[in-house]
């Protein structure tokens, strides 16, 4: 079980984390295990999993100014990654409330949609839940396209 979500949408991300070079291992079951990240920070746009894992207006409100604060806080990042629309269009928030400007017509979420957004690569992805993933709306190689879309943007193909 990944320790980002603690369900299998965890192990799913770390697994194509792994494959693109960004993680040393696969999977990870809890703090301490030996999981390390490379070029890769997780954030979230709603930090709790709420009833229905529906996050209100509200919930997002309150987590907001964490994920800004982080987002100050780390000078080099360069690619974002939105996981579904909710993560998306949190990062269109994000970097309009640190006045990056946001081309017109506004981006749209698609899965690999990659965008140029002031001196920042967006892109888009398929939440990795378990109704994408198991309908086979996300697959492994759908994903693992959305992770070498970020090598590229970073200028390190593998």
């Amino acid at each position: 079980m990944g320790y980002l979500t603690g369900d299998s949408s965890g192990d799913f991300l770390f697994g194509a984390l792994y494959r693109a070079g960004f993680a040393n291992q696969p999977t990870s079951l809890r703090r301490g295990d030996g999981l390390k990240l490379t070029d890769v920070y997780i954030g979230a746009a709603a930090r709790c999993a709420p009833p229905d894992n529906k996050p209100t207006p509200q919930e997002f409100a309150n987590c907001f100014a964490y994920l800004s604060r982080e987002f100050e806080l780390l000078k080099n990042v360069r690619v974002m990654i939105g996981l579904g629309l909710i993560g998306f269009n949190a990062i269109l928030k994000l970097l309009e409330a640190h006045q990056v400007a946001r081309p017109r017509p506004r981006p749209q979420f698609g899965h690999n949609t990659v965008y140029t957004i002031g001196t920042y690569t967006v892109i888009g992805a398929y939440h990795p839940s378990r109704q994408n993933t198991n309908t086979g709306k996300l697959t492994a190689p759908l994903f693992d396209l959305v992770f070498q879309s970020a090598r590229r943007a970073l200028g390190n193909d593998r």
